[in-house]
Protein backbone atom coordinates (compact mmCIF):
# COMPACT_ATOMS: atom_id res chain seq x y z
CA UNK A 1 0.00 0.00 0.00
CA UNK A 2 0.99 3.39 -0.68
CA UNK A 3 2.13 5.63 2.10
CA UNK A 4 -0.32 8.63 2.31
CA UNK A 5 1.47 12.02 2.28
CA UNK A 6 1.20 13.99 5.04
CA UNK A 7 2.32 17.69 5.21
CA UNK A 8 2.80 19.46 8.03
CA UNK A 9 2.97 23.30 8.05
CA UNK A 10 3.65 26.03 10.69
CA UNK A 11 5.83 28.82 11.67
CA UNK A 12 5.63 30.04 15.54
CA UNK A 13 6.72 28.22 18.54
CA UNK A 14 3.34 27.28 20.27
CA UNK A 15 2.54 25.24 16.69
CA UNK A 16 5.90 23.54 16.89
CA UNK A 17 5.08 22.70 20.77
CA UNK A 18 2.16 21.54 19.66
CA UNK A 19 2.70 19.53 16.59
CA UNK A 20 6.07 17.60 17.03
CA UNK A 21 5.00 15.16 18.80
CA UNK A 22 2.73 14.46 15.66
CA UNK A 23 5.41 14.40 13.95
CA UNK A 24 7.38 12.03 15.54
CA UNK A 25 4.12 10.01 15.13
CA UNK A 26 4.03 10.48 11.51
CA UNK A 27 7.61 9.73 11.19
CA UNK A 28 7.43 6.60 13.11
CA UNK A 29 4.82 5.31 10.93
CA UNK A 30 5.07 3.30 8.03
CA UNK A 31 1.58 4.43 6.76
CA UNK A 32 2.74 7.76 6.14
CA UNK A 33 5.23 9.39 4.30
CA UNK A 34 5.50 12.63 6.51
CA UNK A 35 6.82 16.09 5.25
CA UNK A 36 7.81 19.19 6.79
CA UNK A 37 7.01 22.99 6.12
CA UNK A 38 7.76 25.86 8.70
CA UNK A 39 7.12 29.39 7.77
CA UNK A 40 9.83 30.61 10.14
CA UNK A 41 7.21 33.24 12.16
CA UNK A 42 8.62 33.13 14.82
CA UNK A 43 12.43 32.32 13.34
CA UNK A 44 14.35 32.37 16.67
CA UNK A 45 11.80 30.68 19.48
CA UNK A 46 11.15 28.16 16.48
CA UNK A 47 14.36 26.88 15.60
CA UNK A 48 14.91 26.36 19.66
CA UNK A 49 11.91 23.59 19.50
CA UNK A 50 13.18 22.21 16.29
CA UNK A 51 16.58 21.43 17.85
CA UNK A 52 15.07 19.89 21.04
CA UNK A 53 12.44 18.23 19.03
CA UNK A 54 14.55 17.08 16.32
CA UNK A 55 12.35 18.47 13.99
CA UNK A 56 14.40 18.97 10.23
CA UNK A 57 12.11 20.50 8.24
CA UNK A 58 11.85 19.49 4.33
CA UNK A 59 11.08 22.91 3.68
CA UNK A 60 12.22 26.49 5.15
CA UNK A 61 10.56 29.42 3.74
CA UNK A 62 12.19 32.52 6.49
CA UNK A 63 9.61 34.62 5.18
CA UNK A 64 9.62 37.16 8.71
CA UNK A 65 10.82 40.71 8.06
CA UNK A 66 11.33 43.20 10.43
CA UNK A 67 8.27 45.36 11.14
CA UNK A 68 6.21 42.88 8.57
CA UNK A 69 2.50 44.12 8.04
CA UNK A 70 -0.11 41.15 8.07
CA UNK A 71 -1.22 41.70 4.87
CA UNK A 72 2.60 41.43 4.09
CA UNK A 73 3.19 38.34 5.97
CA UNK A 74 -0.19 36.69 4.83
CA UNK A 75 0.79 37.50 0.99
CA UNK A 76 4.06 35.73 1.52
CA UNK A 77 3.13 32.83 3.37
CA UNK A 78 0.17 31.98 0.78
CA UNK A 79 2.10 32.11 -1.94
CA UNK A 80 5.50 30.39 -0.57
CA UNK A 81 3.26 27.37 0.93
CA UNK A 82 1.72 27.46 -2.49
CA UNK A 83 5.17 26.60 -4.75
CA UNK A 84 6.18 23.72 -1.65
CA UNK A 85 2.00 22.03 -1.81
CA UNK A 86 3.07 22.52 -5.90
CA UNK A 87 6.21 20.19 -4.96
CA UNK A 88 5.05 18.15 -2.96
CA UNK A 89 1.41 17.37 -4.01
CA UNK A 90 0.64 16.12 -0.55
CA UNK A 91 -2.40 13.69 0.36
CA UNK A 92 -3.04 15.46 3.74
CA UNK A 93 -2.41 19.23 4.83
CA UNK A 94 -1.93 19.35 8.56
CA UNK A 95 -2.30 22.82 10.04
CA UNK A 96 -2.46 24.07 14.04
CA UNK A 97 -4.33 26.70 15.30
CA UNK A 98 -4.76 29.97 14.64
CA UNK A 99 -1.57 31.80 13.47
CA UNK A 100 -1.29 33.55 9.62
CA UNK A 101 1.02 30.42 8.87
CA UNK A 102 -1.89 27.85 9.74
CA UNK A 103 -4.81 30.51 7.81
CA UNK A 104 -2.93 30.83 4.92
CA UNK A 105 -0.98 27.24 4.41
CA UNK A 106 -4.27 26.03 4.95
CA UNK A 107 -6.02 28.36 2.21
CA UNK A 108 -3.14 27.28 -0.35
CA UNK A 109 -4.75 23.71 0.12
CA UNK A 110 -7.60 24.56 -0.19
CA UNK A 111 -7.01 26.35 -3.49
CA UNK A 112 -5.63 23.05 -4.67
CA UNK A 113 -8.41 20.94 -3.17
CA UNK A 114 -6.35 19.63 -1.35
CA UNK A 115 -7.60 18.31 2.24
CA UNK A 116 -6.80 19.88 5.24
CA UNK A 117 -6.34 18.40 9.27
CA UNK A 118 -6.85 21.32 11.13
CA UNK A 119 -5.46 20.17 15.03
CA UNK A 120 -7.06 22.48 18.23
CA UNK A 121 -10.21 23.32 15.92
CA UNK A 122 -13.31 25.02 17.35
CA UNK A 123 -11.72 27.41 19.58
CA UNK A 124 -13.62 30.41 19.68
CA UNK A 125 -13.49 33.61 21.79
CA UNK A 126 -17.23 34.97 19.91
CA UNK A 127 -15.22 38.52 19.50
CA UNK A 128 -13.42 38.82 16.67
CA UNK A 129 -10.84 41.02 18.05
CA UNK A 130 -10.17 39.32 20.97
CA UNK A 131 -8.05 37.33 20.62
CA UNK A 132 -6.36 39.68 17.17
CA UNK A 133 -6.45 38.45 14.34
CA UNK A 134 -6.21 34.63 15.74
CA UNK A 135 -10.08 34.19 15.94
CA UNK A 136 -10.67 34.86 12.21
CA UNK A 137 -8.10 32.99 11.34
CA UNK A 138 -9.19 30.07 13.06
CA UNK A 139 -12.55 31.10 11.86
CA UNK A 140 -11.15 30.97 8.30
CA UNK A 141 -10.28 27.28 8.51
CA UNK A 142 -12.59 25.87 10.04
CA UNK A 143 -14.94 27.16 6.93
CA UNK A 144 -13.38 24.63 4.91
CA UNK A 145 -10.96 21.67 7.01
CA UNK A 146 -11.42 18.36 6.09
CA UNK A 147 -10.62 17.04 9.68
CA UNK A 148 -11.28 18.94 12.48
CA UNK A 149 -9.34 17.74 15.63
CA UNK A 150 -11.19 19.13 18.43
CA UNK A 151 -9.33 19.48 21.68
CA UNK A 152 -12.28 19.53 23.83
CA UNK A 153 -16.29 19.08 23.35
CA UNK A 154 -16.71 23.04 24.13
CA UNK A 155 -14.71 23.35 20.94
CA UNK A 156 -16.72 20.71 19.01
CA UNK A 157 -20.14 22.33 20.14
CA UNK A 158 -19.11 25.37 18.65
CA UNK A 159 -18.27 23.80 15.47
CA UNK A 160 -21.53 22.20 15.82
CA UNK A 161 -22.66 25.97 16.16
CA UNK A 162 -21.13 27.02 13.17
CA UNK A 163 -23.11 24.17 11.18
CA UNK A 164 -19.70 22.08 10.51
CA UNK A 165 -20.67 18.56 9.42
CA UNK A 166 -20.85 16.44 12.42
CA UNK A 167 -19.18 13.51 11.07
CA UNK A 168 -16.03 15.70 10.09
CA UNK A 169 -15.28 16.63 14.16
CA UNK A 170 -13.46 14.58 16.43
CA UNK A 171 -12.73 15.62 19.86
CA UNK A 172 -8.73 13.91 20.41
CA UNK A 173 -7.97 16.06 23.21
CA UNK A 174 -5.09 18.92 23.19
CA UNK A 175 -1.50 18.00 21.48
CA UNK A 176 0.31 20.49 24.39
CA UNK A 177 -0.12 17.93 27.10
CA UNK A 178 1.66 14.74 24.89
CA UNK A 179 4.41 17.44 24.02
CA UNK A 180 4.53 18.84 27.82
CA UNK A 181 4.85 15.01 28.82
CA UNK A 182 7.44 14.44 26.09
CA UNK A 183 9.58 17.30 27.78
CA UNK A 184 9.35 16.77 31.61
CA UNK A 185 10.27 13.08 30.73
CA UNK A 186 13.19 14.04 28.64
CA UNK A 187 13.87 16.34 31.45
CA UNK A 188 13.87 13.84 33.49
CA UNK A 189 16.47 11.96 31.64
CA UNK A 190 18.92 14.90 31.01
CA UNK A 191 18.69 17.80 33.96
CA UNK A 192 21.14 19.82 32.14
CA UNK A 193 18.18 20.82 29.49
CA UNK A 194 16.76 22.79 31.76
CA UNK A 195 19.54 23.73 34.34
CA UNK A 196 19.80 27.70 33.22
CA UNK A 197 17.21 28.74 35.93
CA UNK A 198 19.54 27.41 38.68
CA UNK A 199 20.78 30.77 39.34
CA UNK A 200 16.89 32.87 39.84
CA UNK A 201 15.91 29.85 41.86
CA UNK A 202 18.92 30.37 44.39
CA UNK A 203 18.62 34.07 43.55
CA UNK A 204 14.64 33.60 44.63
CA UNK A 205 15.21 30.55 47.12
CA UNK A 206 12.36 30.64 49.85
CA UNK A 207 10.48 33.32 47.62
CA UNK A 208 6.97 32.27 45.60
CA UNK A 209 7.52 32.52 42.24
CA UNK A 210 4.96 33.99 39.79
CA UNK A 211 6.03 33.07 36.32
CA UNK A 212 4.34 35.50 33.92
CA UNK A 213 4.15 35.60 30.11
CA UNK A 214 2.96 38.34 28.00
CA UNK A 215 2.54 39.02 24.15
CA UNK A 216 -1.06 39.46 22.69
CA UNK A 217 -1.14 42.30 20.10
CA UNK A 218 -4.34 43.60 22.01
CA UNK A 219 -2.43 44.27 24.98
CA UNK A 220 -0.25 46.67 23.30
CA UNK A 221 0.05 49.95 25.05
CA UNK A 222 -2.64 50.75 28.02
CA UNK A 223 -2.59 47.10 28.84
CA UNK A 224 1.20 46.86 28.86
CA UNK A 225 1.75 49.82 30.74
CA UNK A 226 -1.17 48.54 33.63
CA UNK A 227 0.48 45.03 33.37
CA UNK A 228 3.95 46.24 33.96
CA UNK A 229 2.44 48.19 37.61
CA UNK A 230 0.04 45.10 38.37
CA UNK A 231 3.55 43.51 38.56
CA UNK A 232 5.82 45.82 40.00
CA UNK A 233 2.97 45.95 42.34
CA UNK A 234 3.22 42.25 43.44
CA UNK A 235 6.47 41.83 43.12
CA UNK A 236 6.79 44.79 46.04
CA UNK A 237 6.38 41.86 48.54
CA UNK A 238 9.01 40.15 50.74
CA UNK A 239 7.63 36.70 50.05
CA UNK A 240 7.07 37.34 46.12
CA UNK A 241 9.54 36.74 42.86
CA UNK A 242 8.44 37.19 39.40
CA UNK A 243 10.11 35.67 36.62
CA UNK A 244 9.25 37.18 33.13
CA UNK A 245 10.61 35.50 29.79
CA UNK A 246 10.13 38.91 28.17
CA UNK A 247 8.86 38.46 24.53
CA UNK A 248 10.86 39.45 21.69
CA UNK A 249 8.15 41.88 19.65
CA UNK A 250 9.39 45.59 20.51
CA UNK A 251 5.89 46.40 21.80
CA UNK A 252 6.25 44.47 24.36
CA UNK A 253 10.15 44.65 25.64
CA UNK A 254 10.28 48.71 25.29
CA UNK A 255 7.24 48.84 27.99
CA UNK A 256 8.75 46.19 30.63
CA UNK A 257 12.31 47.52 29.92
CA UNK A 258 11.38 51.10 31.14
CA UNK A 259 8.75 49.67 34.09
CA UNK A 260 10.67 47.00 35.37
CA UNK A 261 14.21 47.77 35.58
CA UNK A 262 16.60 46.76 38.35
CA UNK A 263 13.73 45.83 40.77
CA UNK A 264 15.15 43.00 43.25
CA UNK A 265 12.22 40.57 43.38
CA UNK A 266 11.97 40.91 38.97
CA UNK A 267 13.72 38.98 36.81
CA UNK A 268 13.70 40.28 33.04
CA UNK A 269 14.72 37.41 30.81
CA UNK A 270 15.18 36.00 27.89
CA UNK A 271 12.59 33.95 25.92
CA UNK A 272 13.12 30.57 27.37
CA UNK A 273 13.13 27.15 24.89
CA UNK A 274 11.17 24.54 26.01
CA UNK A 275 12.47 22.92 28.84
CA UNK A 276 13.49 26.01 30.20
CA UNK A 277 9.63 27.35 30.30
CA UNK A 278 8.78 24.16 31.12
CA UNK A 279 10.83 24.21 33.89
CA UNK A 280 9.84 27.77 34.72
CA UNK A 281 5.67 26.20 34.99
CA UNK A 282 7.24 23.57 37.57
CA UNK A 283 8.85 26.16 40.24
CA UNK A 284 6.11 28.67 39.63
CA UNK A 285 3.27 29.18 42.23
CA UNK A 286 0.69 30.54 39.60
CA UNK A 287 1.14 32.10 36.58
CA UNK A 288 0.02 35.52 35.17
CA UNK A 289 -0.16 35.17 31.55
CA UNK A 290 -1.63 36.90 28.15
CA UNK A 291 -0.62 33.06 26.17
CA UNK A 292 -3.22 30.98 24.98
CA UNK A 293 -1.17 27.66 25.40
CA UNK A 294 -0.07 28.71 28.84
CA UNK A 295 -3.73 28.59 30.01
CA UNK A 296 -3.74 24.22 29.25
CA UNK A 297 -0.35 23.87 30.08
CA UNK A 298 -0.24 24.97 33.93
CA UNK A 299 -3.10 22.97 34.79
CA UNK A 300 -0.99 20.09 33.76
CA UNK A 301 1.19 20.47 36.37
CA UNK A 302 -1.32 22.05 38.82
CA UNK A 303 -0.30 25.52 39.04
CA UNK A 304 -3.21 28.37 38.86
CA UNK A 305 -3.75 30.68 35.61
CA UNK A 306 -4.54 33.94 36.30
CA UNK A 307 -5.45 35.13 32.35
CA UNK A 308 -4.50 38.92 31.79
CA UNK A 309 -7.30 38.90 28.61
CA UNK A 310 -10.82 40.24 28.62
CA UNK A 311 -11.71 37.08 26.39
CA UNK A 312 -10.58 33.77 26.04
CA UNK A 313 -11.20 31.13 22.93
CA UNK A 314 -10.36 28.31 25.97
CA UNK A 315 -13.47 28.77 28.62
CA UNK A 316 -13.09 25.08 29.44
CA UNK A 317 -10.15 26.00 31.75
CA UNK A 318 -12.29 28.79 33.55
CA UNK A 319 -14.99 26.45 33.47
CA UNK A 320 -13.12 23.64 35.25
CA UNK A 321 -11.56 26.18 37.82
CA UNK A 322 -8.10 25.82 36.61
CA UNK A 323 -7.61 29.80 34.90
CA UNK A 324 -9.27 33.11 36.06
CA UNK A 325 -9.78 35.88 33.58
CA UNK A 326 -8.18 38.79 35.25
CA UNK A 327 -8.51 41.77 31.83
CA UNK A 328 -5.53 44.41 32.26
CA UNK A 329 -6.81 46.02 34.81
CA UNK A 330 -3.87 46.43 37.38
CA UNK A 331 -5.95 46.82 40.10
CA UNK A 332 -8.00 43.16 39.47
CA UNK A 333 -4.61 41.44 38.53
CA UNK A 334 -3.09 42.44 42.10
CA UNK A 335 -6.24 41.46 43.37
CA UNK A 336 -7.38 38.31 42.37
CA UNK A 337 -2.66 37.19 42.74
CA UNK A 338 -3.03 38.58 46.31
CA UNK A 339 -6.32 35.52 46.74
CA UNK A 340 -3.94 32.88 45.92
CA UNK A 341 -0.86 33.72 47.59
CA UNK A 342 -3.02 34.56 50.73
CA UNK A 343 -6.15 31.64 50.84
CA UNK A 344 -4.66 28.63 50.75
CA UNK A 345 -8.15 27.27 49.72
CA UNK A 346 -8.51 29.36 47.21
CA UNK A 347 -5.36 28.15 45.75
CA UNK A 348 -5.67 24.59 46.45
CA UNK A 349 -9.47 24.94 44.69
CA UNK A 350 -7.44 26.04 41.23
CA UNK A 351 -4.24 24.03 41.87
CA UNK A 352 -6.28 20.86 42.11
CA UNK A 353 -9.00 21.33 39.58
CA UNK A 354 -9.28 18.94 36.67
CA UNK A 355 -7.40 19.52 33.80
CA UNK A 356 -10.11 19.63 30.84
CA UNK A 357 -7.41 19.67 27.99
CA UNK A 358 -6.57 16.42 27.32
CA UNK A 359 -4.96 13.06 28.69
CA UNK A 360 -1.51 12.98 26.74
CA UNK A 361 -2.86 10.88 23.76
CA UNK A 362 -4.16 13.53 21.35
CA UNK A 363 -1.30 12.33 18.89
CA UNK A 364 -2.85 8.84 18.57
CA UNK A 365 -6.30 9.70 17.99
CA UNK A 366 -5.04 12.37 15.21
CA UNK A 367 -2.50 9.76 13.71
CA UNK A 368 -5.18 6.79 13.49
CA UNK A 369 -7.77 9.88 11.69
CA UNK A 370 -5.37 10.46 9.18
CA UNK A 371 -4.62 6.84 8.51
CA UNK A 372 -8.75 6.53 7.76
Amino acid sequence: MTARKILTVFGTRPEAIKLFPLIHALDADDRFDSRVCVSGQHRGMLDQVLEIAGIRPDHDLDLMRPDQTLDALTAALLTGIGKVLDEERPDWVVVQGDTATAMAGALAAYYRKIPVAHVEAGLRSGNIHHPWPEEVNRKIVGSFAALHLAPTETAAEALRRENVDPATIYVTGNTVIDALHWVTAKVAREPALASGLAHLEARFAGKRIIGMTSHRRENFGEGMEAIAEAVTRLAARADVAVIFPVHLNPNVRAVMNARLPDLDNIALIEPLDYPHFARLLDISTLMLTDSGGVQEEAPALGKPVLVMRETTERPEGVEAGTAKLVGTDADRIVAQATRLLDDPEAYAAMARAHNPFGDGRAVERIVELLAR
